[in-house]
């Protein structure tokens, strides 16, 4: 395993950007190259930030707490009294972790929010409404899962051709766009493992094996066409 893999899998997967990159592969890619300090991420808290620092054989570092307390501390929930439909959470999440449709009253998926609260600021009715969970730590199930969730959404919009410019909201462009084109993300291989990844959610959902299932890059994966039925 390179350094590189090494260090992504210690970060917590939340997508939330707080560290200063688009998401936690190119942070990761930042400290193997000396870019970063390992002390950015506040969702890995300070014991991530003592193993990451223990990877690159450099000394532990405080956890830079302006960039957000440590932990995942948060979910979020939508108010259904203001919540006017407009899908600009849902494009915002990073992890797919919002369904609805235009026009029609959002929900979180509260087991799958990573509380990166990327979906707060596009909201323009202040219907996102932070609650606390019960325990801050994040398990490395959860940190795979996210990873899992995170890598099929960015490969969906650059499969279906995401073109920034055709979106009125600048928080949109800020997370989709970077989550997809961040610096040093090596674009043929994110989304062939992106695609495995899809690939072996199709095989689970079907009962049959990663062998017998076939994902190209013009299927759609389940969650999206769950995700437009009802469009």
């Amino acid at each position: 395993m390179n350094l590189i893999d090494q260090l992504d899998q210690i970060l917590p997967q939340t997508q939330c950007q707080r560290c200063g990159y688009p998401a936690c592969r190119p942070y990761a890619e930042a400290m193997a190259s000396g870019e970063a300090s390992p002390n950015r991420c506040p969702p890995g808290g300070q014991q991530g930030a003592k193993d990451l620092a223990a990877i690159l054989a450099q000394p532990e570092r405080e956890l830079e707490l302006e960039r957000g307390p440590p932990g995942v501390g948060f979910f979020v929930r939508i108010d259904p009294d203001n919540c006017i439909g407009c899908t600009k959470c849902i494009r915002a999440c990073p992890v797919d972790a919002i369904i609805g449709a235009g026009k029609r009253m959002h929900t979180i998926i509260a087991d799958r929010c990573t509380g990166c609260e990327l979906c707060i600021p596009p909201c323009p009715t202040d219907c996102i409404i932070l609650e606390p969970r019960a325990q801050l730590t994040w398990s490395a199930s959860e940190a795979i899962q996210a990873r899992s969730r995170f890598l099929i959404r960015s490969a969906r919009l650059a499969r279906d051709g995401f073109d920034a410019e055709s979106e009125d909201s600048e928080d949109y462009k800020q997370v989709s766009v970077l989550a997809v084109k961040g610096p040093a993300l090596a674009q043929q291989s994110f989304l062939e493992k992106a695609l495995e990844h899809a690939r072996l959610r199709l095989a689970a959902h079907s009962l049959v094996s990663p062998e017998q299932s076939t994902l190209t890059p013009d299927e759609k994966p389940i969650s999206q066409k769950a995700h437009h039925a009802n469009d």
